[in-house]
């Protein structure tokens, strides 16, 4: 019964992070530029605005307590603010479908970012999945980052220890800033995939 448990537990928070079959980009594609996306405000963007740029990507859902770790301690928003001033696009991405967990209706998205003290660029709402599926997003968070090219350098976790603990923050290796900084150097990215963990995007 407890071994049950375990397996079911570890479905429903996805920690296995298996990408889906359906994923059409992968670590050295060049993400195309005429993507649309629509953010909390109601305004459309393309990935073509951000050309140019390195580009963070957060696939994230704010019930989800592997999210929360990160935005109650302030981690989050911190690593946004310091991201975007260093001029990297940071954008949050909600794929959770409408009726499940993290779904967010456009006329009350803009108040529910607000409130949760985001920092980056723009949180882009994909209620149909269909960009969190793209990019084989699993987990809630599951990080993504493009160079200036719009090239996939980096996707998975945002850091090396897989807890809902924000007291394990501080010591973990956070893939994400480690990449920008390499990219934003002109390096290659030395650690360029990793295992997302979290919950399980409620597509």
């Amino acid at each position: 019964m407890f071994r049950a448990l375990i397996l079911t537990l570890g479905a429903a928070v996805g920690l296995a992070g298996t990408a889906y079959a359906e994923a059409t980009y992968t670590r050295g594609s060049v993400i195309p530029a005429d993507i649309k996306m629509t953010d909390q405000t109601g305004k459309e963007h393309t990935f073509a605005e951000f050309r140019g740029k390195p580009v963070v990507l957060e696939w994230t859902n704010y019930g989800c307590p592997f999210v929360r770790k990160f935005y109650d301690a302030g981690a989050m928003q911190k690593q946004q603010a310091e991201t975007v001033a260093k001029g990297v696009v940071w954008l949050s991405v909600i794929s959770s479908a409408e009726g499940k967990e993290g779904y967010l209706a456009p006329k009350e998205a803009a108040a529910a970012v607000a409130k949760q003290g985001f920092k980056g660029t723009a949180v882009m709402l994909d209620p149909t999945g269909s960009l969190g599926k793209a990019f084989g997003a699993t987990n809630t968070p599951t990080m993504a980052v493009l160079d200036e090219t719009g090239k996939l350098q980096y996707f998975g976790a945002i850091d090396s220890i897989p807890s809902f603990n924000a007291a394990d923050i501080g010591g973990a290796t956070n893939y994400v800033a480690a990449a920008v900084e390499e990219i934003l150097a002109g390096k290659p990215v030395t650690v360029a995939q990793t295992k997302p963990y979290g919950c399980s995007v409620k597509y």
